[in-house]
Protein backbone atom coordinates (compact mmCIF):
# COMPACT_ATOMS: atom_id res chain seq x y z
CA UNK A 1 0.00 0.00 0.00
CA UNK A 2 2.23 2.73 -1.11
CA UNK A 3 1.49 6.33 -0.04
CA UNK A 4 0.06 7.90 -2.85
CA UNK A 5 -2.28 4.67 -3.25
CA UNK A 6 -3.73 3.86 -0.19
CA UNK A 7 -7.47 5.68 -0.31
CA UNK A 8 -9.87 5.30 2.94
CA UNK A 9 -12.33 8.15 1.86
CA UNK A 10 -14.46 8.63 -1.50
CA UNK A 11 -17.68 10.33 -2.35
CA UNK A 12 -20.08 8.66 -5.20
CA UNK A 13 -23.17 9.61 -7.00
CA UNK A 14 -25.59 5.87 -7.64
CA UNK A 15 -28.36 5.81 -9.58
CA UNK A 16 -30.20 2.63 -9.96
CA UNK A 17 -31.76 2.11 -13.42
CA UNK A 18 -35.57 2.81 -14.28
CA UNK A 19 -37.90 0.05 -14.42
CA UNK A 20 -39.20 -0.80 -18.10
CA UNK A 21 -42.81 0.08 -19.13
CA UNK A 22 -45.35 -2.78 -19.50
CA UNK A 23 -47.08 -3.48 -23.13
CA UNK A 24 -50.79 -2.49 -23.72
CA UNK A 25 -50.47 -4.62 -26.87
CA UNK A 26 -54.09 -6.78 -28.30
CA UNK A 27 -53.04 -9.60 -29.92
CA UNK A 28 -54.35 -10.17 -33.64
CA UNK A 29 -54.32 -13.06 -35.91
CA UNK A 30 -55.74 -13.87 -39.17
CA UNK A 31 -59.16 -15.02 -38.04
CA UNK A 32 -58.88 -13.31 -34.82
CA UNK A 33 -59.74 -9.43 -35.51
CA UNK A 34 -60.37 -8.75 -32.02
CA UNK A 35 -58.24 -11.30 -29.72
CA UNK A 36 -57.44 -10.31 -25.89
CA UNK A 37 -54.94 -8.55 -24.00
CA UNK A 38 -51.43 -10.04 -24.22
CA UNK A 39 -49.04 -7.27 -23.38
CA UNK A 40 -46.59 -8.09 -20.82
CA UNK A 41 -44.61 -6.58 -18.01
CA UNK A 42 -41.57 -4.34 -18.39
CA UNK A 43 -38.08 -5.94 -16.59
CA UNK A 44 -37.00 -3.77 -13.05
CA UNK A 45 -33.95 -1.56 -13.31
CA UNK A 46 -30.50 -2.44 -12.75
CA UNK A 47 -29.86 -2.50 -9.00
CA UNK A 48 -26.31 -1.16 -7.51
CA UNK A 49 -24.82 -3.64 -5.54
CA UNK A 50 -21.58 -3.38 -2.92
CA UNK A 51 -19.27 -6.62 -3.00
CA UNK A 52 -16.64 -7.52 -0.56
CA UNK A 53 -13.66 -8.27 -2.32
CA UNK A 54 -10.58 -9.76 0.12
CA UNK A 55 -7.96 -8.93 -3.14
CA UNK A 56 -8.55 -5.05 -2.01
CA UNK A 57 -6.58 -3.10 0.45
CA UNK A 58 -7.98 0.59 -0.69
CA UNK A 59 -10.97 2.63 -2.30
CA UNK A 60 -8.40 4.15 -5.35
CA UNK A 61 -10.35 2.24 -7.63
CA UNK A 62 -13.36 4.75 -6.95
CA UNK A 63 -11.84 7.96 -6.88
CA UNK A 64 -11.39 8.54 -10.04
CA UNK A 65 -15.11 6.57 -10.61
CA UNK A 66 -17.65 8.88 -9.28
CA UNK A 67 -20.68 8.14 -11.04
CA UNK A 68 -22.14 5.18 -11.09
CA UNK A 69 -25.38 4.30 -12.91
CA UNK A 70 -27.30 1.35 -13.47
CA UNK A 71 -29.55 0.20 -16.76
CA UNK A 72 -32.84 0.33 -17.22
CA UNK A 73 -35.37 -2.22 -17.36
CA UNK A 74 -36.86 -3.07 -21.36
CA UNK A 75 -40.37 -3.09 -21.71
CA UNK A 76 -42.68 -5.68 -21.71
CA UNK A 77 -43.90 -6.91 -25.27
CA UNK A 78 -46.56 -9.27 -27.34
CA UNK A 79 -47.54 -12.72 -26.42
CA UNK A 80 -47.17 -11.68 -22.47
CA UNK A 81 -43.13 -11.61 -22.93
CA UNK A 82 -41.76 -9.77 -19.89
CA UNK A 83 -39.36 -7.31 -20.60
CA UNK A 84 -35.25 -8.02 -19.56
CA UNK A 85 -34.42 -7.23 -15.91
CA UNK A 86 -31.59 -3.68 -16.74
CA UNK A 87 -28.15 -4.84 -16.13
CA UNK A 88 -26.68 -4.66 -12.08
CA UNK A 89 -23.49 -2.67 -11.25
CA UNK A 90 -21.53 -4.27 -8.84
CA UNK A 91 -18.89 -2.24 -6.94
CA UNK A 92 -16.04 -4.10 -5.68
CA UNK A 93 -14.70 -2.28 -2.15
CA UNK A 94 -12.44 -3.77 0.44
CA UNK A 95 -13.04 -5.61 3.76
CA UNK A 96 -13.79 -3.10 6.48
CA UNK A 97 -16.14 -0.70 4.03
CA UNK A 98 -19.00 1.68 5.80
CA UNK A 99 -21.26 3.29 3.44
CA UNK A 100 -22.91 6.53 4.58
CA UNK A 101 -25.80 8.68 3.42
CA UNK A 102 -23.57 11.86 2.45
CA UNK A 103 -26.34 14.17 3.15
CA UNK A 104 -27.30 12.65 6.79
CA UNK A 105 -24.42 11.22 7.49
CA UNK A 106 -26.32 7.79 8.42
CA UNK A 107 -24.51 4.73 8.68
CA UNK A 108 -26.28 2.47 5.57
CA UNK A 109 -24.65 -0.51 6.30
CA UNK A 110 -21.02 -2.61 6.45
CA UNK A 111 -18.99 -4.61 4.25
CA UNK A 112 -17.20 -6.99 6.23
CA UNK A 113 -17.05 -10.61 4.55
CA UNK A 114 -14.80 -11.83 1.24
CA UNK A 115 -18.23 -11.91 -1.81
CA UNK A 116 -20.45 -10.24 0.40
CA UNK A 117 -23.31 -8.85 -0.71
CA UNK A 118 -25.63 -5.57 -0.25
CA UNK A 119 -28.27 -3.40 -2.54
CA UNK A 120 -27.24 -0.10 -2.00
CA UNK A 121 -30.25 1.24 -4.61
CA UNK A 122 -32.58 -0.98 -5.68
CA UNK A 123 -34.06 -0.67 -9.04
CA UNK A 124 -37.40 0.72 -10.39
CA UNK A 125 -40.17 -2.03 -10.71
CA UNK A 126 -41.16 -2.79 -14.17
CA UNK A 127 -44.88 -1.61 -14.97
CA UNK A 128 -47.45 -4.31 -15.64
CA UNK A 129 -48.99 -4.98 -18.80
CA UNK A 130 -52.47 -4.88 -20.18
CA UNK A 131 -52.64 -8.45 -19.82
CA UNK A 132 -52.81 -7.85 -15.61
CA UNK A 133 -55.58 -5.60 -15.92
CA UNK A 134 -58.33 -8.02 -17.65
CA UNK A 135 -61.35 -8.37 -15.41
CA UNK A 136 -65.03 -9.59 -16.09
CA UNK A 137 -65.89 -6.47 -16.28
CA UNK A 138 -63.19 -5.01 -18.45
CA UNK A 139 -61.81 -8.29 -21.12
CA UNK A 140 -60.04 -6.02 -23.13
CA UNK A 141 -58.13 -3.38 -20.86
CA UNK A 142 -55.57 -1.17 -23.00
CA UNK A 143 -53.84 0.77 -20.34
CA UNK A 144 -50.37 -0.40 -18.90
CA UNK A 145 -47.97 0.99 -16.15
CA UNK A 146 -45.05 2.58 -17.07
CA UNK A 147 -41.73 1.86 -15.39
CA UNK A 148 -40.98 2.70 -11.58
CA UNK A 149 -38.25 5.90 -12.07
CA UNK A 150 -34.83 4.33 -10.20
CA UNK A 151 -33.35 5.63 -7.12
CA UNK A 152 -30.24 8.02 -6.65
CA UNK A 153 -27.64 10.35 -4.21
CA UNK A 154 -24.48 10.51 -3.19
CA UNK A 155 -23.01 8.68 -0.89
CA UNK A 156 -19.50 8.15 1.69
CA UNK A 157 -17.58 5.03 1.90
CA UNK A 158 -15.66 4.93 4.58
CA UNK A 159 -12.41 2.00 4.95
CA UNK A 160 -11.98 1.06 8.21
CA UNK A 161 -9.13 -1.66 8.48
CA UNK A 162 -9.95 -5.14 9.79
CA UNK A 163 -7.45 -6.33 11.93
CA UNK A 164 -6.57 -8.22 14.70
CA UNK A 165 -4.18 -6.03 16.83
CA UNK A 166 -4.05 -1.91 16.17
CA UNK A 167 -0.37 -0.47 17.07
CA UNK A 168 -0.86 2.44 19.15
CA UNK A 169 1.76 5.35 19.65
CA UNK A 170 3.28 8.46 18.73
CA UNK A 171 5.21 9.19 16.03
CA UNK A 172 8.76 7.26 15.90
CA UNK A 173 7.75 5.07 18.79
CA UNK A 174 9.04 1.98 16.50
CA UNK A 175 5.78 0.76 15.22
CA UNK A 176 6.82 0.35 11.50
CA UNK A 177 10.16 -1.51 12.77
CA UNK A 178 7.95 -3.77 14.64
CA UNK A 179 5.89 -4.66 12.14
CA UNK A 180 8.67 -5.49 9.41
CA UNK A 181 10.67 -8.04 12.15
CA UNK A 182 7.00 -10.07 12.99
CA UNK A 183 5.74 -10.22 9.25
CA UNK A 184 6.36 -9.62 5.60
CA UNK A 185 5.24 -6.04 5.55
CA UNK A 186 7.86 -3.60 4.15
CA UNK A 187 6.69 -0.05 5.23
CA UNK A 188 8.70 2.86 5.01
CA UNK A 189 11.26 2.93 8.13
CA UNK A 190 13.22 6.26 8.91
CA UNK A 191 14.52 8.03 12.12
CA UNK A 192 12.32 10.70 12.31
CA UNK A 193 8.69 11.39 13.42
CA UNK A 194 5.72 10.96 10.78
CA UNK A 195 7.58 8.36 8.30
CA UNK A 196 4.24 5.96 8.05
CA UNK A 197 1.59 8.48 7.06
CA UNK A 198 -0.99 5.20 5.63
CA UNK A 199 -1.78 2.09 7.59
CA UNK A 200 0.16 -1.19 7.10
CA UNK A 201 -1.49 -4.56 7.38
CA UNK A 202 1.01 -7.29 8.11
CA UNK A 203 0.28 -10.96 8.74
CA UNK A 204 1.87 -12.48 11.60
CA UNK A 205 2.86 -15.83 11.75
CA UNK A 206 3.11 -17.71 15.22
CA UNK A 207 4.95 -20.82 16.13
CA UNK A 208 4.46 -22.20 12.36
CA UNK A 209 0.82 -23.21 12.66
CA UNK A 210 -1.41 -19.69 13.55
CA UNK A 211 -1.54 -16.32 12.15
CA UNK A 212 -3.02 -13.20 13.22
CA UNK A 213 -2.99 -9.61 11.57
CA UNK A 214 -1.27 -6.96 12.88
CA UNK A 215 -2.15 -2.93 11.77
CA UNK A 216 0.28 -0.07 11.81
CA UNK A 217 -1.59 3.27 12.15
CA UNK A 218 0.05 6.52 11.23
CA UNK A 219 1.24 7.93 14.61
CA UNK A 220 -1.06 9.63 17.06
CA UNK A 221 -0.44 13.29 18.51
CA UNK A 222 -2.05 15.14 21.07
CA UNK A 223 -5.03 16.43 20.03
CA UNK A 224 -5.92 13.43 17.23
CA UNK A 225 -9.95 13.44 18.64
CA UNK A 226 -10.47 16.31 17.79
CA UNK A 227 -9.43 16.12 14.13
CA UNK A 228 -5.79 17.43 14.60
CA UNK A 229 -2.92 16.45 11.73
CA UNK A 230 -4.99 13.80 10.25
CA UNK A 231 -6.23 12.41 13.88
CA UNK A 232 -9.64 11.09 12.61
CA UNK A 233 -8.29 9.16 9.22
CA UNK A 234 -5.55 7.48 11.71
CA UNK A 235 -8.39 7.01 14.75
CA UNK A 236 -11.06 5.35 12.59
CA UNK A 237 -8.95 2.70 11.61
CA UNK A 238 -8.18 1.39 15.28
CA UNK A 239 -12.16 0.77 15.49
CA UNK A 240 -12.49 -2.52 14.50
CA UNK A 241 -9.24 -4.07 16.01
CA UNK A 242 -9.72 -6.95 18.81
CA UNK A 243 -6.50 -6.29 20.43
CA UNK A 244 -4.36 -2.65 21.09
CA UNK A 245 -0.98 -2.89 21.53
CA UNK A 246 0.14 0.28 22.97
CA UNK A 247 3.75 1.07 22.09
CA UNK A 248 5.90 3.29 24.47
CA UNK A 249 10.16 4.14 23.61
CA UNK A 250 12.12 3.29 26.43
CA UNK A 251 13.76 6.28 25.50
CA UNK A 252 10.36 8.41 26.66
CA UNK A 253 10.17 11.21 29.30
CA UNK A 254 7.44 10.12 31.02
CA UNK A 255 6.18 6.33 30.48
CA UNK A 256 3.35 6.70 32.23
CA UNK A 257 2.31 9.88 30.86
CA UNK A 258 3.25 9.53 27.42
CA UNK A 259 0.17 6.02 27.91
CA UNK A 260 -2.33 7.83 29.46
CA UNK A 261 -2.18 10.70 26.91
CA UNK A 262 -2.40 7.92 24.17
CA UNK A 263 -5.47 6.53 26.18
CA UNK A 264 -6.70 9.61 26.86
CA UNK A 265 -7.31 10.22 22.77
CA UNK A 266 -9.13 7.20 21.89
CA UNK A 267 -11.42 7.95 25.52
CA UNK A 268 -12.03 11.00 23.36
CA UNK A 269 -12.78 9.91 20.19
CA UNK A 270 -14.75 6.72 21.08
CA UNK A 271 -15.38 5.33 24.41
CA UNK A 272 -15.91 1.75 22.68
CA UNK A 273 -12.27 2.28 22.36
CA UNK A 274 -11.39 2.71 25.57
CA UNK A 275 -13.12 -0.90 26.30
CA UNK A 276 -10.90 -2.96 23.71
CA UNK A 277 -8.18 -5.22 25.65
CA UNK A 278 -4.65 -3.83 25.70
CA UNK A 279 -0.99 -4.71 25.69
CA UNK A 280 1.76 -2.20 26.85
CA UNK A 281 4.96 -2.81 25.16
CA UNK A 282 8.02 -0.58 25.90
CA UNK A 283 10.09 -0.93 22.22
CA UNK A 284 13.66 0.04 21.89
CA UNK A 285 14.66 -1.79 25.26
CA UNK A 286 17.99 -2.71 24.07
CA UNK A 287 19.23 0.59 25.35
CA UNK A 288 18.03 -0.39 28.69
CA UNK A 289 19.74 -2.04 32.00
CA UNK A 290 17.78 -4.56 33.94
CA UNK A 291 17.89 -1.42 37.00
CA UNK A 292 16.30 0.74 34.15
CA UNK A 293 13.70 -1.76 33.22
CA UNK A 294 13.02 -2.47 37.29
CA UNK A 295 12.57 1.68 37.34
CA UNK A 296 10.12 1.96 34.61
CA UNK A 297 7.88 -0.72 35.52
CA UNK A 298 7.45 0.35 38.81
CA UNK A 299 5.77 3.54 37.02
CA UNK A 300 3.65 1.64 34.63
CA UNK A 301 -0.58 0.48 35.22
CA UNK A 302 -0.53 -2.59 37.04
CA UNK A 303 -3.83 -3.60 35.27
CA UNK A 304 -2.52 -3.24 31.68
CA UNK A 305 -0.04 -6.58 30.79
CA UNK A 306 3.39 -5.27 29.50
CA UNK A 307 6.57 -6.40 28.01
CA UNK A 308 9.74 -5.06 27.09
CA UNK A 309 10.76 -5.53 23.38
CA UNK A 310 13.29 -4.74 20.70
CA UNK A 311 12.97 -4.92 17.22
CA UNK A 312 16.25 -4.28 16.66
CA UNK A 313 17.69 -7.21 18.74
CA UNK A 314 14.90 -9.54 18.52
CA UNK A 315 14.52 -9.69 22.58
CA UNK A 316 11.30 -10.75 23.74
CA UNK A 317 9.28 -10.71 19.93
CA UNK A 318 8.24 -14.52 20.55
CA UNK A 319 7.07 -13.69 23.86
CA UNK A 320 5.61 -11.02 22.96
CA UNK A 321 3.48 -12.93 19.93
CA UNK A 322 2.96 -15.29 22.65
CA UNK A 323 1.25 -12.44 24.83
CA UNK A 324 -0.84 -11.04 21.84
CA UNK A 325 -2.17 -14.91 20.55
CA UNK A 326 -3.03 -15.34 24.35
CA UNK A 327 -4.89 -12.40 24.60
CA UNK A 328 -6.74 -13.00 20.92
CA UNK A 329 -7.65 -16.42 22.39
CA UNK A 330 -8.61 -15.93 25.82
Amino acid sequence: MGDSNFIDYVKIFCSSGKGGAGSAHLYRARGVPKGGPDGGDGGRGGHIILEGSSQLWTLLHLKYKKHNKAHPGSGGSRNNRHGADGEDIIIKVPLGTQIKNSETEKVIFEITEDRQQKILLSGGRGGLGNSQFKSPTNRTPTNAQPGEDGREGWFTLELKLLADVGLVGFPNAGKSTLLSVVSAAKPEIADYPFTTLVPNLGVVEHRGFNSFVIADIPGIIEGASEGKGLGHRFLRHIERNSILFFLIPADAKDHLKEFNTLLNELEKYSLELSRKRKILGISKSDMLDNELKLEIEASLPVEIPHIFFSSVTEENIMQMKDMLWDSLNS
